[in-house]
């Protein structure tokens, strides 16, 4: 068997399955190694794709040439679009899926790719020699060498499942654990950290009273990747019940068996998705959302969203059959929590390449984070740059302002994360710049050097270029005086004396692009041009003043500290900001400023040794 390799991935799951992708459609000979080819991208926990600030990550992720978001649309049983009643800067796109499809599209994708292996093995030790990257020790195949490997282990790293007072050392969905990996990662000075997560239980559909319950059907709207050009009329509805009081007292009158409140899980739980019995103990609600969702277009299996739990077994029969529409309900697989182990990303460069070790990257769970589309983001950038890293050219860093993947890599190797961190909206600072419209417009053409632009994505930008040019100058065109009438009157409002342009009209009146379409009497194809330019004109005063914040920032980013300094020598620096700048080691003033307990004075002290050096 060949052993020699460039780029080695340790995971297949979704950041795993975007690193090996990524190099090997760059053209590097890759291995990925997986516990089981049974959990390529496998959902683990809720079978779908995108959410709040998630859509954003799936938007980017295609656009800089990525698979999540085609074999998303593939998969898709719903799509809808979330935050429809605030502005466009957070509508998110989240799509149902059919969790064993998108698996098999996944894992068909990486098995036919040229240039990518996918092995059957468990990566033990990663071997380094003289600070650099020489390959990995595998359980069954001994030695593999490669100059470049990226962990991108998930949840599997001496992985644990409890519930109620039972523990098994296992992966997610009775998967294997990876319990040898660890003790490497630690051996090479990374810091590790124990989180937890955890999964509801799936139901049998064909026990559910869906007539208890309110239907949520999608939308025919655009898809996830922009070379999706069709949409999904035919969809499976979803359906949203409620937690009740008597819901509450079975959870309050048992909480001394839950694992997370008798002290058997040790691991930090997601502060944004917690189990159903931290939802009732720190929140003083009446009731809790419930979403019944399918896991597929050919299973009876059903997903229990808003109920994740590690209570026993008995307590879960008789909580879930608390909900209107479950009283009669018939578990197919008990709701479990799951602990692991992952690094502090601190350790990282912005590039997801650990510090002290040339060659080693890092990606998605592993780093602290939490969610299919957070961890494919890392893995598709860890893979990018592990790619360009063995080609000797510049890497490539996505800058906050630029993207969302910017704000998560920032987050994550700047500030760190003591909990799993999960990407939302209100993260970006730069949101109505950052949206799920314009991401393509946003990063299409800053990754081609890649290679994993294809001609026909560029061709796409340009078209979508020249459609928003025009209806700009559209849009500066004055409205004919009887449909200017008609659109006000229609809507409750007094038409104005004057004729106005088309923009003007779209801000007064709070247009979207369909109904913009409408009353422009367009006959137009390119939506997702429509859909931007709306936005642009609607919101361009805004977008002019966050592009000045951008530039005032973009200054700060540009003044690079050498790598080589030594912080503990600056007399002027605080003991904390020397601290944290000697073991964060950032490498723009702009970074260093974001660092917690590195004050302004701090800043100050830094430009001042910049100029005299």
């Amino acid at each position: 068997m060949d052993k020699e390799f460039e780029v080695i991935v340790i995971g297949a799951g979704h950041a795993g399955a975007e690193a090996g992708l990524a190099a090997a459609r760059m053209g590097l000979k890759t291995a990925v190694f997986t516990l089981s080819a049974e959990s390529v991208a496998f959902m683990a926990c809720n079978p779908s794709i995108g959410g709040t600030g998630k859509g954003h990550l799936v938007r980017e992720i295609d656009a800089l040439g990525g698979e999540m978001a085609l074999a998303a649309d593939r998969a898709l049983l719903q799509i809808r679009m979330l935050n429809r009643g605030k502005g466009p800067a957070v509508f998110s796109l989240r799509g149902q899926e059919d969790k064993r499809r998108y698996h098999l599209l996944m894992r068909a994708t990486l098995e036919s790719q040229k240039n990518l292996r996918l092995i059957e093995d468990e990566a033990e030790e990663i071997l380094v020699k003289n600070g650099e990257v020489i390959g990995v020790r595998a359980k069954l195949g001994g030695e593999y060498r490669a100059k470049a490997v990226v962990v991108a282990a998930g949840v599997y790293l001496k992985s644990r499942i409890v519930v109620g007072d039972k523990q098994k050392a296992e992966g997610p969905a009775g998967f294997p654990p990876a319990n040898s990996l660890t003790a490497s990662l630690a051996a090479l000075g990374l810091n590790i950290m124990r989180f937890k997560t955890g999964t509801p239980a799936r139901i049998d559909k064909k026990s559910i009273d869906f007539s208890k319950m309110t239907v949520q059907e999608g939308e025919p709207i655009s898809r996830f990747s922009f070379l999706t050009k069709e949409k999904l009329f035919e969809q499976t509805p979803c359906y949203l019940t409620y937690t009740n009081e008597r819901t509450h007292k079975i959870i309050k009158d048992n909480i001394s068996r839950s694992p997370m409140f008798n002290g058997i899980i040790e691991g930090v739980g997601a502060r944004y998705c917690p189990s159903i019995e931290s939802k009732v103990m720190l929140f003083d609600r009446d009731r809790h959302q419930v979403f019944v969702e399918p896991e597929g277009a050919d299973t009876e299996e059903m997903y229990v969203q808003g109920m994740s739990t590690s209570l026993p077994e008995d307590v879960q029969e008789e909580m879930y059959k608390s909900v209107a529409g479950l009283e009669n309900v018939k578990i197919l697989r008990y709701a479990y929590a799951i602990e692991y182990d992952c690094i502090d990303s601190r350790a990282l460069y912005p590039t997801y390449q650990v510090k002290h070790i040339q060659g080693l990257y890092t990606a998605g769970q592993v780093n602290g984070s939490s969610g299919y589309e957070e961890a494919a983001a890392q893995g598709l950038m860890a893979g990018i740059n592990a790619a360009l890293y063995l080609k000797g050219e510049p890497p490539l860093v996505l800058p906050r302002s630029l993207a969302y993947i910017g704000v998560l890599t920032d987050d994550l190797v700047t500030k760190g994360t003591n909990e799993p961190y999960r990407m939302m909206t209100a993260r970006a600072e730069y949101r109505i710049m950052l949206r799920q419209d314009n991401a393509d417009l946003r990063l299409t053409e800053f990754s081609a050097r890649t290679g994993l632009i294809s001609d026909e994505r560029l061709r796409l930008v340009e078209e979508k270029k020249k459609n928003i040019s025009r209806l700009f100058s559209i849009s500066e065109t004055r409205l004919a005086k009887e449909k200017q009438e008609k659109a006000f009157s229609e809507r409750g409002l007094t038409p104005p004396e004057r004729p106005i342009t088309f923009a003007e009209a779209i801000k007064r009146l709070n247009l979207d692009f369909s109904e913009t379409r409408e009353l422009l009497d367009l006959d137009w194809t390119d939506d997702n041009a429509l859909e931007t330019a709306v936005n642009e004109i609607k919101y361009r005063g805004y977008i002019k003043k966050e592009e000045a914040k951008i530039k005032e920032q973009q200054r700060l980013e540009e003044k690079l500290i050498p790598e080589d300094i030594d912080y503990r020598s600056l007399s002027g620096l605080r003991t904390e900001a020397r601290e944290k700048l000697q073991k964060i080691r950032p490498r723009s003033i702009g970074q260093a400023g974001r660092i917690s307990g590195v004050s302004p004075a701090d800043i100050a002290v830094l430009l001042v040794y910049l100029r005299n050096n």
